[in-house]
């Protein structure tokens, strides 16, 4: 069974850190993720509050990456994901 529809914020956070696992830009986040710029900062301020997704600076450019702890997150949500509708998570293409 494939949902459709929108995504819970659950789905959002695990979206974004694993595609944070290299460090990337606000910009290719939101763009990524298919998200507006404030939902954006919304979910990015959570995820860093919870020490789950680490700010990382680049010379002048602001960039994010994934923190150790963001793995148990990972794993927990796509074991559950994957109980619930017998698949795993996966990114919209």
């Amino acid at each position: 069974m494939i949902m459709a529809g929108r995504r819970t914020a659950y789905e959002i956070y695990w979206e974004i850190l694993v595609f944070c696992k290299t460090p990337r830009t606000f910009t290719a986040i939101i763009g990524r993720c298919d998200l507006n710029s404030k939902t954006g900062q919304e979910h990015l301020g959570f995820l860093i509050d919870r020490g789950y997704l680490t700010p990382d600076k680049d010379g002048e450019r602001s960039r994010y990456i994934s923190s150790e702890r963001s793995d148990e997150y990972i794993a927990l949500f796509s074991r559950l994901y994957q109980g619930l509708y017998d698949t795993i998570p996966g990114f919209r293409l």
